[in-house]
């Protein structure tokens, strides 16, 4: 039996970081992805398997299902991603996983693997919040990007309004009060016959439609709410649809797809500079799945240019779920010194709702010239 000392120099051996390489581990939802960075922050690999082929026949994600691949392919997810970093597990000095939210038992798998590998190479291991991670991955094309900043999270189970500080903290500013942009989405997608995913799928097809042909209704909730509502949007589309002849043309149908689409677009550009606005910032992260859909890319580099705001759009790769992302996010709260633990579960229903004392917020832009304190 080990003595108090011995546990004690172990407990602290497996919560001391040095300066290496970071394992992100993420496997939240239909997703096994593993990704390494370097000691200065690049992303050297960045592995992600998808199982859209298991979940596209059923329309959307089946829990089990997910758990299941994800035991089946994430050792060699991780194994993939280090080969790519041209790195052995033993060159590994951090590793971060995603603890919550998302499905139960894919997070298990996740957070179970990250456990044992953190034990065997007595490295550090952090639990991450998955929209921090999606946060965090604002600062992976752009190391730069000024703090304070507001942050638009949107994907396909949310869609919240951060306000970002210079020490980590995230402000909740306002979420949708119903379903989530993507969401919407994909909710839309099947009433069109679209298929699963559905951000995709209508984002190519509204390119050939006209977005005022057929305008949809754009809900604010409250005047100066900075909180989301879609629900209205997809029964707006239901009944649209049944008041047209069937068969639908196929230009009837684009049509259709390019108005639902920028009915979301715009909600979602106007909150985020509404919130602008209200913190008196003049920079904007616009994060997760939905950041990938090139109208929203495009109404939102139209708007900031004539605003001179900052804007940090991330690659695709990093608007979808990676892991990349969740090492970023890992890296950050280690630079920061943030204790690390071993001792978390997994949290499905983690919703990353902070609040701030006002006195610790300071508003206004941040010279251009300062780096983030990351």
């Amino acid at each position: 039996m080990m003595d108090d000392g011995s546990a004690t120099q172990e407990d602290s051996r497996k919560t001391v970081w040095k300066s290496g390489p970071i394992l992100g581990i993420e496997s939240s939802c239909d997703e096994t992805a593993a990704a390494v960075l370097g000691s200065n922050g690049a992303v050297l690999s960045n592995v992600v398997s998808s199982q859209q082929d298991i979940h596209e026949k059923f329309g959307g994600v089946v829990p089990e299902l997910a758990a299941r691949a994800h035991l089946g392919t994430i050792d060699l997810v991780v194994n993939r991603a280090l080969e790519e970093a041209h790195l052995a597990k033993g060159d590994l000095q951090a590793i971060a996983v995603t603890q919550g939210p998302g499905l139960a038992g894919a997070l298990l798998v996740g957070v179970n693997y990250a456990k044992a590998l953190s034990y065997g190479l007595g490295i550090p291991l952090m639990g991450i919040n998955h929209l921090q991670g999606h946060i965090a991955s604002a600062w992976l094309a752009d190391p730069t990007f000024p703090l304070p900043c507001i942050v638009l999270v949107v994907s396909g189970g949310h869609t919240h309004l951060y306000r970002r500080e210079i020490n980590g903290e995230c402000l909740l500013l306002g979420r949708t009060r119903d379903d989530a942009a993507g969401e919407a989405f994909d909710k839309g997608a099947q009433m069109l016959g679209l298929g699963y995913p559905g951000g995709p799928a209508i984002d190519r097809l509204a390119r050939a439609g006209d977005p005022q042909a057929i305008p949809f209704p754009r809900f604010h909730r409250t005047r100066n709410s900075l909180e989301f509502s879609f629900s209205g949007l997809k029964t707006s589309l239901l009944y649209k649809l049944r008041g047209m002849a069937a068969p639908l043309k196929p230009e009837q149908i684009a049509d259709l797809a390019a108005g639902y689409q920028e009915s979301i677009v715009q909600v979602l550009v106007t909150k985020v500079l509404a919130a602008l606005k209200q913190e008196s910032l003049c920079a904007i992260a616009v994060v997760g799945g939905v950041s990938a859909n090139s109208r929203l890319r495009a109404v939102l580099r139209e708007r900031v240019e004539r605003g001179q705001i900052r804007l940090s759009l991330p690659p695709m790769e990093f608007c979808t779920d990676n892991a990349a992302m969740i090492a970023s996010a890992g890296r950050q709260r280690l630079m920061r010194g943030e204790p690390c633990s071993s001792d978390f579960d997994i949290d499905p229903m983690d919703s990353l709702v902070t609040v701030g004392v006002a006195s610790q917020i300071t508003k206004g832009c941040p010279e251009r010239k300062e780096k983030s304190h990351l």
